[in-house]
């Protein structure tokens, strides 16, 4: 679980369910079958009289696979969750205490069983049962079960490191800060709950069963732990053609080609890679599929996602059940590297690796989850020793300890407390990115009381200027996060480069949808066709913010598109137009696609971030009344998840009822003062409502607490302007563009209010800087050429 999980992408977003679903078909060597209707080894499935593949259990398959099952018994899969026994609970129970901001926490035994008395959801300290243990390395957390089916996973943990590295203790995952019984990240509350957040990739065969009428769970596995269905997929099939040693399908006694399996994971089956002489470099023997089965597989618990299905089927792209987060702020740094806890997939689709068509099983051997080879031994399988394992490529001869490949290539990142592990985008360090943007470089993890300059000149020194690596985005996501005036521009440059990784690709095009112009509106048009769907997905992203009636045509293929999340997103779009306006051949491809989404949300009705994209989209659809129920839905869920309150606000603002909205949106403050959006929304409010003065300590208010956010600023500038306060609002844009050169409405405000004072030069000198943001609007060179005019007058200032 996630040691910050303040913002996690889930599978409904305030806005709607972004999703991306996976190809129905395989890649065979040389060539892609991803089309509709490729034939698989489940699409024989469809239709079919036969009984839906089940589980069969772990103990099933090691009766043909005994080594396999070997390594899988040590593994960390194996381990991943267990009845709490003295053979599975590492921590210290014998009358054990620890203590945090003032709660002594006490784990003892009692009658063979394990007890935790710490601060429950109350605040006050109780006595717990823990029912699972959860994980074995470096750490292990422990689960305690509450009567209405939840399971919550206690935020002190064990370090299971040897005592000489600062293990054998209990710690708090949050040591740094107190986390009190009310807030979100309190053990008992939302982000700590193992039904939602992570049974799906500590068991398998989950199912969580919510009831959301009753708010309870009744969640179910298959197998307590990882088992090998987990990634195989269901076995009774395989199990009956083991036994029968003949096809069980009725269309003849032949061989059954797929031995009943769900999934081939048999993609590296004659993969040769050979190393060229002259680059020290392996190069495949044939082109690697679009889909990488392993690497999906893996994905599906080695990815920043959210699932909105519990159809997921071994070997399909990810984004066929989850939503997959991309290069987003706070997740990832400008240039790519892991920031928060992303894991290893959202890399690995970045790095050049991937792209040349290695998967994880090259380096990870599959079912005892170790490395193939020992330390540098892993990255010689496909690099030269003569040339990579010498000083002078890594230039550290003689360090002690030695450097490593992954010390310069995989630089490591601390989560929960204690948990090292590395960034898998395999990267050669770029400390001139660190002396321009900010982002962190594995030669100043080392050398951390020198500059990045000085990092950089070293590296030019030995490798030459040139030396980039593979990733080369970085300037364009760090101006889109800083709203620089080229942002736009270097977006496109990244969306529309063929030999950039479609996963930074499908990010640039989330990334430009507050910059949509006919300039770049193709871009949106050719990605919708991309054969990745999370480029289609990013594509769709790229739409929203234009009105769905003007994007119907471009939008409506993708209703029936092939991929379940592509549709999804489709119709989370085009919500807004009403069944009465829509062509008619559209309407059956929407409902079904509509139908989807619902479900999609109904699965995470746990959630109040599914609940409030579900009432987004009835407000979308006119439902008023179910809109409603769904934004009060989440607020009982989460009185701090904000979105919903505004949301709700903005309802009742249509409908006419701003006091209401008031009073939602005070209630929210209250359990989350220090939101910049309520206070924003509450502004706004009040602003309908006549209350000026009350409006505009509101909006300033939310510009103070998310500086950020250029609109928060622009809105507080507009209101002061309107109560005849021009210098103040003139001082609070010039603020906000040093800090948000590229923010159009900033701009656009800096001429406005400049031009309506008088002031040409000044509203001259904003709009072509404006211009360099949105070059070929003819509106605005109209403006300008104006301006031009105004200042030759005689009397202009």
């Amino acid at each position: 679980m996630p040691a910050n999980t303040r913002n996690l992408v889930v599978a409904a977003a305030a806005t709607g369910v972004v999703v991306v679903a996976a190809a129905t078909g395989v890649v065979l060597a040389g060539g892609m079958s991803w089309l509709a209707g490729a034939e698989t080894p489940w699409a024989r499935f469809i239709g079919s009289t036969a009984a839906p593949p089940a589980f069969v259990g772990s103990d099933a398959c090691a009766q043909c696979h005994p080594a396999e099952a070997k390594l899988w018994r040590s593994s960390q899969h194996k381990l991943a969750m267990a009845h709490a026994t003295d053979a599975s609970v590492l921590g210290d129970f014998n009358d054990a205490g620890f203590d945090y901001y003032g709660v002594h926490s006490r784990f003892f035994r009692q009658d063979g069983k394990f007890f935790v008395e710490t601060d429950g959801p109350d605040g006050k300290l109780a006595t717990f049962e823990v029912k699972y243990t959860f994980g074995v390395d470096p750490l292990q957390q422990y689960l305690i079960e509450f009567p209405d089916g939840r399971l919550q996973a206690l935020s002190i943990a064990w370090d299971s490191r040897p005592k000489e590295q600062g293990g054998q203790r209990w710690f708090h995952l949050y040591s740094g800060e107190e986390i009190k019984h009310d807030d979100v990240l309190h053990w008992t509350k939302l982000n700590q709950n193992w039904n939602f957040m992570c049974a799906e990739c500590h068991s398998t065969g989950v199912h969580k069963n919510y009831d959301a009428a009753k708010d309870r769970f009744a969640t179910a596995w298959a197998e307590i732990s990882v088992g090998c269905e987990a990634c195989h997929g269901q076995g009774s099939r395989h199990v009956a053609w083991a036994r029968a040693k003949q096809s069980w399908w009725p269309f003849g006694k032949t061989e059954d080609r797929t031995k009943g399996l769900l999934v081939r994971l048999d993609e590296r089956r004659d993969v040769v890679w050979r190393i060229d002489p002259r680059t020290g470099n392996a190069a495949r023997n044939f082109t690697p599929a679009l889909v990488r089965r392993e690497v999906e597989t893996c994905g599906r618990c080695h990815a920043r996602r959210g699932m909105f299905s519990e159809d997921w089927v071994a070997g399909r792209a990810l984004s066929d059940t989850h939503v997959v987060s991309p290069l987003a702020r706070g997740l990832y740094h400008a240039d790519g590297q892991m920031r928060d806890e992303v894991y290893n997939y959202g890399s690995f689709k970045q790095s050049k690796m991937f792209a040349a068509g290695v998967t994880c099983g090259d380096c990870h051997e599959s079912h005892g989850a170790k490395l193939r080879a020992p330390a540098d031994g892993v990255c010689l399988q496909c690099h030269a020793s003569d040339k990579y394992a010498a000083a002078t490529h890594h230039r550290h001869e003689g360090a002690n300890p030695p450097l490593a490949c992954a010390s310069c290539h995989m630089p490591e990142r601390t989560y929960m407390v204690v948990d090292r592990r590395h960034d898998h985008s395999f990267r050669v360090p770029r400390p001139d990115l660190s002396a321009r943007l900010g982002t962190p470089n594995a030669c100043n993890d080392c050398h951390a009381d020198k500059s990045a300059q000085w990092a950089a000149s070293a590296l030019e020194t030995w490798h030459g200027a040139n030396r980039k690596g593979w990733q080369q985005y970085a300037e364009a996501f760090h101006s889109a996060w800083s709203s620089q005036a080229d942002a736009a521009t270097l977006l496109a440059a990244v969306a529309a480069d063929p030999k950039t990784a479609s996963f930074a690709r499908a990010s640039a095009l989330t990334e430009l949808a507050p910059y949509v112009s006919p300039a770049n509106i193709n871009l949106a048009r050719s990605a919708l066709a991309d054969p990745d769907p999370m480029v289609r997905i990013g594509a769709l992203d790229m739409l929203a913010n234009v009105s769905a009636s003007q994007i119907w045509p471009l939008v409506s293929p993708l209703l029936s598109d092939f991929n379940r999340g592509v549709r999804i997103r489709a119709a989370a779009l085009l919500a807004a137009v009403p069944t009465a306006s829509q062509p008619s051949a559209d309407r059956e491809s929407f409902e079904r696609a509509a139908a989807e989404f619902i479900a999609a949300q109904r699965l995470n009705a746990d959630r109040p971030q599914a609940r409030s994209a579900l009432g987004n989209f009835y407000a979308r659809r006119g439902l008023s009344a179910d809109a409603e129920t769904e934004y009060k839905a989440a607020l009982r869920l989460s009185p701090q998840y904000a979105p919903a309150a505004i949301n709700l606000a903005d309802l009742y603002r249509q409908l006419g009822r701003d006091q209401e909205g008031e009073s939602v949106l005070r209630a929210a403050i209250g359990a989350s003062p220090q939101d910049a959006g309520l206070h924003h929304a509450l502004g706004l409010a009040l602003t309908r409502l006549k209350r000026r003065e009350d409006a505009l300590g509101e909006l300033r208010r939310a510009a103070e607490l998310d500086p950020d956010r250029a609109r928060y600023a622009y809105v507080y500038a507009v209101g002061l302007h309107s109560a005849g306060q021009v210098d103040d609002a003139m001082a609070v844009l010039k603020e906000s563009v040093a800090r948000h050169a590229g923010d159009r409405d900033t701009l656009l405000g800096l001429v406005s209010f400049s031009r309506d004072a008088g002031d040409f030069a000044t509203a001259l000198h904003y709009a072509e800087q404006l211009a360099r943001v949105a070059p070929n609007d003819p509106s605005l060179t109209a403006l300008i050429d104006n301006l031009r005019r105004q200042i030759k007058k005689p009397d202009a200032r």
